[in-house]
């Protein structure tokens, strides 16, 4: 699975009501149940919106932390060719799919769903993700 920074942020910043799916989420990856990536992009997206309520630090500890055991899905020209050739409104969100896809990601998991309705790659919310990709 990819995590869209969306799920990153919502742990981050502890935003409800959307964090505890989120957090339950990394948590299961960190115990090691599935393997998870996230887009390369998403390291500064997610710095730059965070850095500023949690300070520097506290968003460089986070992403040490969480790459511990998500992996950055490796892109290149390629993949962002591929993104801008798809039918999506948002180009971060096709950003997104290029890297689930260069990763081999069977879903992304993200809260906005509905911005994914075009992607090649089925798109969950971390609430159908704890349910559907981490069953006992």
């Amino acid at each position: 699975m990819l995590l869209d920074t969306d799920v990153l942020l919502d742990v981050a910043l502890d935003r409800e009501p959307h964090a505890d799916a989120a957090a339950e989420i990394l948590d299961r990856l960190e115990r090691g149940r599935e393997s998870a990536f996230i887009a390369w992009h998403s390291v500064s997206n997610f710095y730059y919106l965070v850095a500023p309520s949690r300070g520097g630090p506290g968003a460089r500890g986070f992403i040490l932390d969480l790459i511990r055991f998500v992996a950055v899905a490796e892109t290149d020209t390629s993949a962002v060719r591929y993104a801008a050739e798809l039918p999506m409104r948002d180009f971060e969100d096709a950003l997104q799919v290029a890297a689930a896809r260069a990763c081999g990601a069977r879903h992304i998991v993200t809260r906005n769903v509905k911005d994914f309705d075009r992607s090649p790659i089925p798109a969950l919310t971390p609430a159908e993700a704890l349910h559907e990709l981490f069953r006992a």
